[in-house]
């Protein structure tokens, strides 16, 4: 298989990710850095990424119930905790995606990087749904704007859909994953943000999982990620 979806298969990194490890020259083969992440490879190839031998490992995939103050990331240098902390696993895991460390709810953290990959990418349009109140209640020409899609410093969003739950509260539906984009599309109404929360990602839910913990996946959801991911090739 290709260089940087062995990567991804190793846990080292996501697809996307891969392909940066690998031009920083931390890969090397036989010895020799490697800057090709199309090489095809395979387990005998001796894979080294900082010195270390690489190999497939078994995939696993967790929900944790992000709160706020926890970084969407593997590591976290400063004083704040890293999501990836809150799960007990030895595998060498990362968030899929972002979500800004304000916001709670629904994140995933696997060694897949397959997976991961067709998750967040934008072709595959998986989406995601953000449980958001406002400091004030927003009138239904606000909630409009949003369906019809916002104009942001990066170019136009996609419409969302969006489902009032109280005066101030709505549930807001997005395929895209631009960074902050919840909360950009939301101020450009003239909105502030109270509260944050991703209930949704796919066909996958928080359900009953409290906020700060972590399960691992089944394989028939880990199957039906697949199949939310499948649907733009069809």
């Amino acid at each position: 298989m290709r260089l940087a979806k062995y990567l991804a298969r190793c846990g080292v990194a996501s697809r996307r990710r891969a392909d940066e490890v690998i031009a920083s020259g931390r890969v090397r083969i036989g010895g020799r850095v490697v800057s090709d992440p199309a090489r095809d490879v395979d387990e005998s190839s001796g894979v080294e990424v900082d010195g270390r031998p690489v190999f497939p490992e078994p995939a696993e995939v967790w929900l944790v119930n992000k709160p706020a103050g926890v970084t969407s990331t593997a590591r976290e240098p400063g004083k704040r905790r890293a999501v990836v902390e809150l799960v007990d696993s030895t595998r060498r895991l990362y968030p899929v995606g972002r979500l800004d460390a304000e916001s709670e709810g629904l994140i995933l953290v696997t060694n897949d990087g397959e997976l991961a990959n067709r998750l967040m990418h934008p072709r595959y349009e998986v989406p995601r749904t953000y449980r958001v109140t406002l400091t004030r209640a927003p009138d239904d020409a606000d909630l409009r704007r949003l369906r019809s899609g916002i104009e942001l410093e990066d170019g136009p969003t996609a419409p969302a859909r969006v489902k009032r739950v109280t005066p101030r509260t709505f549930e807001l539906t997005i395929s895209e994953g631009r960074n902050r984009q919840v909360r950009r599309m939301v101020e450009s109404t003239g909105h502030r943000v109270r509260s944050l929360e991703r209930i949704r990602l796919g066909s996958l839910t928080l359900g009953r999982l409290q906020l700060g913990a972590a399960r691992r996946l089944r394989p028939n959801e880990v199957e039906r990620l697949w199949k939310d991911s499948a649907h733009a090739e069809q």
